[in-house]
């Protein structure tokens, strides 16, 4: 095979590559009933004048299904942590006692399951969108190659074509598993 043809590919596969990486990350900020430390992955606070994330300054975890704990590495960092998990608009209420910050993790309701399933079939589909984008800039590169043969360019998009359905059958499986979660009581 050409090793321009073999460059476009590896590109695409790349490109495909992070598209589901991307789509697993935005997933995990979308909370299923069960608390997750992940559910603050997003939380930054001001440390020492910088923007640090909560996890660099605390040990998060979560004693049970419902509740997240806090526990900052430096005491006086307790009223920083409670205003950014505050700001930073998961819809938690932080409660401080003194020592560590303890968040209750509301259960959802229904309606709010359909509408994190909703979100988390929004991100799928972008996932998909950013797929077919590098089927699409693999197939115009392809098509711009003079020195190769007709035959070579068909293979190339054939196989550009199936590492496509690959990547969009794993979002589509990485959406099931999500929504799964998201709708299970």
């Amino acid at each position: 095979m050409d090793e321009e043809i073999q460059f476009i590919l590896d590109t695409a596969q790349e490109a495909m590559d992070n598209a589901i990486k991307h789509l697993e990350k935005q997933l995990v900020n979308i909370r299923a009933g069960k608390a997750r430390p992940s559910m603050l992955g997003s939380v930054m606070v001001e440390y020492y004048g910088a923007l640090t994330p909560l996890q660099q300054v605390a040990n998060v975890n979560t004693p049970d299904g419902r509740t997240i704990t806090v526990q900052p590495w430096e005491k006086g960092m307790l009223q920083e942590i409670e205003k950014a998990i505050q700001v930073a608009n998961l819809g938690f209420n932080p409660m401080n006692n003194g020592e560590t910050i303890i968040i209750n993790v509301p259960p959802l309701t229904e309606e709010r399951r359909i509408n994190l399933a909703k979100q988390a079939k929004s991100e799928s589909e972008d996932a998909k969108i950013g797929v077919r984008n590098a089927r699409k800039d693999a197939n115009n590169e392809i098509k711009k190659l003079d020195h190769v043969s007709e035959d070579l360019k068909t293979n190339a998009e054939i196989d550009v074509q199936e590492m496509t359905d690959k990547h969009i059958e794993k979002i589509d499986e990485i959406f099931s598993v999500k929504e799964k979660e998201i709708m299970t009581v």
